[in-house]
């Protein structure tokens, strides 16, 4: 495998940057607060669960599983403990069917690791349930295409920095794409590497984070069809 004298490896997120994800996250949320609406007519249910889920990130992380207890518990708290058994377990069979929903890959995305691996040392880099994450990689049909997968607990400078150290030459000769500002970019060029930005219409309102506009190691695309323009400029 050859070598830009630039770059020498590629991270990618994974949900919502190869793979639809949130739009089922959203679905569920829909389901849950109708499932509710009968029990707490008054209560914001969107905000009482967004409430749960940042409350519980340190301690279920990321993912469906942590989803499912915090929609469970807000169940609890908004009826003050009076939600049917049924409720319970129509939450229960709801995150049943986001474990086994099919995986939508994004427009670009085979061809563009195609492309790019063959040049670049590429690495998978994706947060949440290990056991989810490595199904939907499964079901992707894009394993082959990456030379490492790290599902870490957490995505910071510090973590890139290891990442790309065990996967490649080090953080500065490294880029990460993805479509969290909060996760993806911002430590990524903490860390010194190159990070590009690849918006999603849909995206977690706990991964929103203001741009790093004044980096020059920073960069938007429209979708992942111009990377490789990009990475043709750089190098």
């Amino acid at each position: 495998m050859t070598r830009s004298t630039r770059l020498s490896t590629i991270g990618f997120d994974a949900d919502d940057t190869l793979w639809q994800n949130e739009r089922f996250f959203r679905l569920t949320e829909e389901r849950f607060t109708a499932l509710l609406a009968p029990h707490a007519p008054d209560e914001d249910l969107p905000q009482r669960l967004l409430a749960a889920e940042r409350r519980n990130l340190s301690a279920y992380g990321f993912g469906i599983k942590g989803f499912v207890l915090s929609m469970i518990e807000t169940a609890i708290e908004v009826t003050d403990g009076a939600v049917p058994a049924r409720v319970i377990g129509e939450i229960l069979g709801a995150g049943r069917e986001m474990m086994r929903h099919p995986v939508e890959t994004l427009p670009h995305v085979h061809e563009t690791l195609e492309r790019l691996s063959e040049d670049f040392t590429l690495v998978l880099v994706t947060k949440g349930d290990l056991f989810d994450q490595e199904r939907k990689l499964a079901a992707s049909g894009l394993g082959a295409f990456f030379d490492g997968v790290e599902i870490v607990s957490a995505k910071t400078a510090d973590t890139y920095r290891k990442v790309f150290s065990r996967h490649g030459e080090g953080a500065q000769r490294a880029m990460m794409v993805g479509n969290s500002l909060k996760s993806d970019i911002c430590p990524a060029i903490e860390a010194g590497a190159f990070a590009v930005h690849v918006p999603h219409e849909l995206t977690w309102v706990l991964e929103h984070e203001t741009a790093p506009q004044d980096s020059p190691r920073f960069f938007e695309i429209d979708h992942l069809g111009e990377l490789q323009t990009l990475v043709e400029r750089l190098r």
